[in-house]
């Protein structure tokens, strides 16, 4: 009579293999799942997109300078209540858009209005234009420049007392036109460098005294200057 011969429990060693088996399993199925959910290629793809563009905003407004010697402008950088008119940029614009050319840009001072009396304070912006192609152009407060003179007598730069001026490069569309966010106050007193905190510094003559507006941005001036006149 035969018997069934006993049935042989696996050894040690197979134990060991199933059970690496079954911790490579589990380490793979959690390694998609993270991937599925963090998706750490979306970062990536966003910093090499970004490092390549030589543009990092599109114009939307013009940022104003800060200065101790004005009131009611905005602090350096700032960008708020954007005026735009023209062509209205739009995102992920050509990013190999090369520096604009001064020709085929023009620069306008704007001042709010064309006569102001004793008690008001001329409110200045710039207008820039870009009559060529798309191109980049650094409009941030370091490269913006007002002056007010009254004949050949500076009275006044933004320059003398601006802090912390700041570079922001934007890309210009073609035919856009872009201005300043808020405007620049000027407190209608000589300005000078040595002078931002004094609280006695000679005031602009009024009484109908003409003064002309003169700006800069980005290297390039204006072509005319915008007259107006004190009362």
């Amino acid at each position: 009579m035969t018997g069934t011969s006993p049935r042989r429990r696996p050894s040690q060693a197979v134990y060991r293999r199933r059970r690496l088996v079954l911790i490579i399993g589990l380490l793979v199925i959690a390694a998609v799942v993270w991937l599925l959910i963090a998706q750490p290629w979306a970062g990536a793809a966003t910093t090499s997109s970004d490092e390549k563009s030589p543009a990092k905003n599109t114009a939307e407004a013009l940022p104003v300078p800060s200065s101790q010697a004005t009131t009611g402008g905005t602090a350096t950088g700032a960008v708020e209540g954007a005026v735009v008119e023209g062509q209205t940029p739009t995102p992920g614009a050509t990013p190999t858009a090369q520096p604009c050319v001064a020709s085929e840009i023009t620069v306008e001072p704007v001042t709010s209005a064309d006569t102001y009396a004793g008690d008001q304070q001329p409110q200045f912006t710039i207008t820039l234009t870009n009559n060529g192609p798309d191109c980049t152009m650094n409009v941030g407060t370091s490269a913006q420049s007002f002056t007010v003179t009254s004949g050949d007598d500076i009275w006044w730069r933004s320059t003398d007392c601006q802090s912390e001026p700041s570079d922001m490069i934007v890309l210009i569309a073609a035919g856009q036109t872009v201005s300043s966010a808020t405007a620049l106050s000027w407190d209608r007193t000589r300005s000078a460098v040595g002078t931002c905190a004094d609280g006695n510094r000679p005031m602009a003559p009024g009484g109908g005294a003409s003064y002309h507006l003169s700006v800069e941005i980005g290297g390039i001036p204006s072509t005319e200057p915008k007259q107006f006149l004190l009362y």
